[in-house]
This record gives C-alpha cells, structure tokens and sequence, in this order.
C-alpha cells in the first residue's frame, strides 16, 4: 500500500476533513509553480517583449494595481523596477483608482497599466481598466491573471493589450491567495527584468523556495502553537510590501482572530512599536543590500535588547544577523542574490505559519470565514457613475 500523500506534513484525508487540502496544496505547489511559470514565460518571450520593449523604450509611466494581495504584488516590485527601468513605476490599488481615478490618472501621460488578478472578476479591477480608457488618451494594458474565464484576462486581448495567463493551479481554490501571489509577482519580475535573464535564476529561487517548506514547516507549526496575540512583520522597502501581506494572510487565515501589523524597520520605532509587549511575535524580513542590512539588524538587536516581545525572528539569505539558531530562518543559496529573488522564499513562513494558526483557531483555511462576510471574490461593491 503506498504511503498517503502529505501536504504541509498532515495526510491529504486529513487536510480533507479539516477544510484545509486546498491552502495547504497551494502552499507546497509554489516552487513547481514558480518553475512552470518560468516556462510558460519563456514560450511567449517573444510576444512579451515585442509588447513591452516600446512602451519601455519611450518610459511610459508604469502603473502597477490590483486589489488585496493583488496590490501588495505592485509594493514588493515597484522601488525594484522603476531604480532598474529608470522610468515611474508606481503601485496603486485598483481600490484607489476605482474611487478617485482623477487624482491618479494623468490624461497626456503614456501610460502602461498592469492589472493583476487571480479571479480577474473583481469589480473594482475591471472598474480601473475602464476607467483608465477612459482618462488616458495613450494607454496600454498588461493582465496578469491566474484565470482564462475571467473578465481582466479578456480585457488584455485588446489592440492595446496583452495577457500573461499563468498556470491553470496557479487559480488558488482557497481562500486565501498563496500561489497566485508568487506566481503574479514572479511573472512581472521577469517579464520588466527580462525573461532569459530569469531563466538563469529560476531554479535558484525554486530550491530555495522549495528549502523553506522542507526545512521550516515543522518550526512554523510550533510557533502557530506558542499563544502568540499579537504579530508583526517588518521590511525595508520592497519587504514591506511581502510584510504587508504576512500580516494580511494571518488576518485572512484567522478570520480576524489575531493582531497583525506591518511597516518597515525604521517606521516602527515611529509610535508602531507600542504594539510590542509579552504576547508579541516579531518578524523581520533581511535584505541582502549591506546598506539597508544595517538599519534591519539595527532594529532587531534593539528588540531583542528590549526584551518586551514575547520572540524576534528573522528571515535572511545571509548569516550573521546575531540571533540563536532557533530564532532564525535561514534561506540557502541565494547569499548574494538581488532582494527580488527573496520575495518568494521569504513568503513561505508567513504562509504556512498563517494556515497552522487557522487550525489552532478551530477553522477551516480553505474558508475561514464561515459567515460568508467575506469572500474568495469580494462581493457588495457597487461602481458608481462618473459624472
């Protein structure tokens, strides 16, 4: 009799009977996701860039949005891209442009609106897209979704736009977007960093990606068990995006049932940091930058220092951060990697730490909210008419 199939170590009928398979599936299927992202991109390499090599040519304005998780994919890239393209990269909630797109839309501005989404059926995102039309005389569509059905991925088969479906099981069934969110997030990277570029870094991001839930899951469901109230996640730049979602998929995960925060290491010590007492968990994400290093560890030593949170973890790709063994999450192979290639290792831990809390808060990840209140697909927006 074979052995039964494992996910996050809980046996696949468990996870069934829990209302977990889903999350916990979509969790462990990143890396492999990662990879067929990375060849689906190099199949239409040549589509991608003939779309986007004159848009760059010219330093079209570069506007990056979703909704949710799919807006914080615009916060881990955009200081990345626009120092690399040396061109405006800004992210901006769909949620924003929805609701006051005259403050956001600039109507002489070329301009390259990349939406994404895993549904692509939010209203507030098909709402953006058409408002963009509609306020900017030379504009172009970049989708990113995760599914063929839905309303953004048509949208991006227009004469001015393009569409980078992702891998069908990238179309998270859970609630909350684990897969999707890397796979999104890699897609952009690579496609504003250059495919072929990426391929030579794909499977270093993978194995350490796929290093993370071999090395950590056991570790990331003792912390879930340790009573925390309280957690906070901290980043310097681009992590304060991946911070930002930490928090949020805690939030999600435990139908509200923990605190979470997020901001970067500097921020903190400005008035956030009176979250912190003895059930407080802090995470900080490092980045490989020396420069930006010092202020992370700066404020990790000082925490620890303080001695008022209940524990301090850090997550880095290099060593000497100061801390035990124990309270560090050590990702290999990519000791000098560029901080983009960290945003999916690093994501991991939050992750699986988020789905083991929702269990020990009696729910069921795949649905944490049993009301209904929330949704997969956010429901009850109304789009108003634009006078």
């Amino acid at each position: 009799m074979p052995d039964p199939v494992t996910q996050l170590g809980i046996d696949e009928a468990e996870l069934q009977r829990l209302g977990a398979l889903w999350t916990a599936r979509e969790i462990e299927q990143q890396p492999e996701m990662l990879r067929q992202t990375q060849s689906l991109l190099s199949a239409q390499k040549d589509a991608i860039e003939a779309f986007l090599k004159p848009l760059l040519d010219r330093k079209a304005r570069i506007i990056l949005t979703g909704a949710g998780t799919s807006a914080f994919i615009g916060e881990c890239l955009a200081p990345a891209l626009a120092a690399r393209l040396k061109t405006r990269v800004e992210a901006i909630p769909t949620t924003d442009l929805a609701c006051a797109p005259q403050l956001y839309f600039e109507t002489d501005t070329p301009t390259l609106l990349v939406s994404f989404g895993r549904s692509g059926n939010s209203p507030e995102s098909v709402a953006a897209a058409q408002l963009a039309d509609r306020f900017v005389i030379d504009l172009h569509h970049l989708v990113i979704t995760c599914n063929a059905e839905g309303a953004l991925a048509a949208y991006g088969q227009g004469a001015r736009g393009l569409t980078i479906l992702l891998p069908e099981a990238t179309h998270d069934r859970s609630f909350a977007m684990t897969s999707s969110f890397s796979c999104m997030t890699y897609a952009a990277l690579a496609a504003f960093s250059g495919i072929e570029a990426m391929q030579g870094r794909i499977e270093a991001i993978a194995t350490a990606t796929q290093g993370v839930l071999t090395d950590y899951t056991a570790a990331m469901k003792q912390t879930a068990s340790e009573g925390y109230e309280r957690i906070v996640y901290l980043g310097s730049h681009i992590f304060q995006g991946l911070a930002r979602e930490s928090g949020l998929k805690l939030l999600e995960l435990t139908n509200g049932g923990l605190v979470t925060m997020f901001d970067s290491p500097l921020g903190f010590r400005h008035g956030p940091k009176t979250i912190v007492n003895s059930k407080t968990l802090v995470v900080v994400f490092f980045s490989n930058n020396a420069y930006t290093r010092g202020y992370d560890g700066d404020l990790l030593d000082e925490l620890r220092k303080d001695n008022d949170a209940a524990r301090v973890i850090a997550i880095t790709a290099q060593d000497g951060v100061g801390v035990e063994a124990a309270d560090t999450v050590r990702i290999r192979g990519l000791e000098t990697a560029d901080d983009t290639d960290l945003l999916f290792p690093y994501i991991i831990c939050p992750q699986v730490f988020a789905f083991y809390e929702s269990l020990n808060h009696g729910l069921t990840p795949d649905k944490p909210n049993a009301s209904g209140t929330v949704n997969r697909v956010v429901q009850g927006v109304r789009i108003h008419e634009l006078g």
